[in-house]
């Protein structure tokens, strides 16, 4: 049931969501930091034209971004909606895709095809990490890699988390790092990496010493960047075949 309902979700939210969905990151009062995170993702990647699968990826906005910046995507979703969406995005940007299928991305069918593989925000939609990192890891060429930005612990139980899943069925999931580079080990990957997401821009100083809620926050960023507590944040995480 949990399927059905990831691929019912964009028609359940209704024509004002589905418009939403499409206008990504503009549309979203998270854009800023949907931006900063594209940036912080391109920057961890090959250079173009680097063959990229862009997993989960919805209305395909994050997929237009890529072929804008170069590389040749291909793009998938488990729901036939929003594939239709990423064709109506990759027209509005005037970008090609080299495909945009209907795919569970949990029994992918490439093989040796890509040079990165990525989960941007989606893996914690998965019934099972394994399987999903497995398809990942079949699909990539040797020395590829896989990208994965996904939430830490403590996300299944946020209000938006529990509303989602008890008004539209979708899977919410804690998929911290520890879990990710887990399961990555399990399928075969080589090795990883965890680093830094993207982080509202801090006050550092208006020409007077620093407030005591900045100190506190710039330790706590401190304390964030270390181990084993990065691993339980939400981080993005390359994994290499």
């Amino acid at each position: 049931m949990a399927k059905e309902d990831e691929i019912a979700y964009i028609e359940r939210l209704g024509p004002l969501g589905r418009q939403h969905a499409l206008d990504k990151p503009w549309s979203d009062v998270d854009r800023g930091r949907y931006l900063q995170e594209i940036g912080a993702l391109i920057s961890l990647l090959p250079q173009p034209p680097a063959r990229v699968l862009d997993l989960g990826a919805g209305s395909g906005w994050t997929s237009c971004l890529l072929a804008l910046s170069g590389y040749r995507v291909t793009s998938t979703d488990i729901a036939p909606e929003m594939v239709v969406m990423q064709a109506e995005n990759a027209a509005r940007y005037d970008v090609r895709l080299e495909a945009s299928i209907v795919s569970d991305f949990e029994s992918l069918t490439f093989d040796n095809e890509f040079d990165v593989v990525i989960f941007y925000d989606c893996l914690h939609h998965s019934d099972d990490e394994v399987s999903a990192l497995r398809s990942a890891h079949r699909a990539l060429k040797p020395g590829g890699i896989c990208v994965t930005l996904e939430p830490g612990e403590g996300h299944h139980t946020a209000e938006l988390s529990m509303s989602a899943m008890k008004h539209l069925g979708v899977t919410e999931r804690d998929m911290p790092p520890s879990t990710i580079v887990k399961a990555a080990r399990q399928v075969g990957f080589a090795s990883h990496a965890v680093h830094e997401r993207p982080l509202d821009p801090l006050l550092v100083t208006t020409g007077r010493w620093p407030t005591p809620s900045t100190v506190a926050t710039l330790f706590k960023r401190f304390i964030g960047r270390a181990t084993p507590v990065v691993m339980r944040r939400g981080h993005f995480v390359v994994l290499t075949k």
